[in-house]
């Protein structure tokens, strides 16, 4: 009995995490690898913030290049795995992504896309870009973000450049 109520508070857990942002799908090593080294390469002078950092893999992966790291992760479960993962290679924050600022240090966000929230997240990015009056880099997985263009594109995976006042924007 104790087995189904386990499962029943995870079941609830992820679901209501859901109704907040981008459901759970676990990244796959091989492609962020491939991202870091092809797309943008992570090197030990980054400083590579993930939102929505589920497990941890992908700060994982960018620790291994030598960089440095913050996750802002909601899904209390997940925090503990990646911190486990993570064993203070990178900071998990258990924080909505949307209501965190990107520290200055920043060289690259990393983001798992949706449909539903890519108009949002380009907001928040350009929102974040202007704020602190400097280019950002952004690497998505999944869908685009509406209404910027990628500067290069690797199989799911893309690379912005959000400026402030962004003349990519399109209308």
């Amino acid at each position: 009995m104790m087995i189904f109520w386990i499962v029943a508070g995870l079941i609830l857990l992820f679901g209501f995490v859901v109704a907040f942002g981008a459901p759970y799908v676990p990244s796959l090593r091989g492609e962020v690898r491939h991202a870091f080294e092809d797309l943008y390469p992570i090197s030990k002078k980054d400083f590579v913030v993930d939102l929505g950092s589920g497990d941890g893999v992908v700060l994982a992966e960018a620790a291994k290049r030598g960089a440095k790291g913050l996750g802002y992760e909601i899904n209390p479960v997940l925090v503990l795995i990646s911190s486990l993962r993570l064993r203070g290679k990178a900071r998990i924050s258990m924080k909505s992504m949307w209501s965190a600022d990107l520290p200055p240090q920043t060289t690259l966000v990393y983001a798992f896309t949706v449909t539903r929230d890519s108009k949002r997240l380009g907001r928040y990015l350009q929102r974040q870009a202007n704020e602190q009056a400097r280019t950002i880099k952004v690497m998505t997985f999944g869908s685009m973000i509406k209404g910027f263009r990628p500067v290069q594109v690797l199989k799911a995976h893309s690379l912005y450049e959000i400026s402030p006042q962004d003349s990519t924007l399109q209308s």
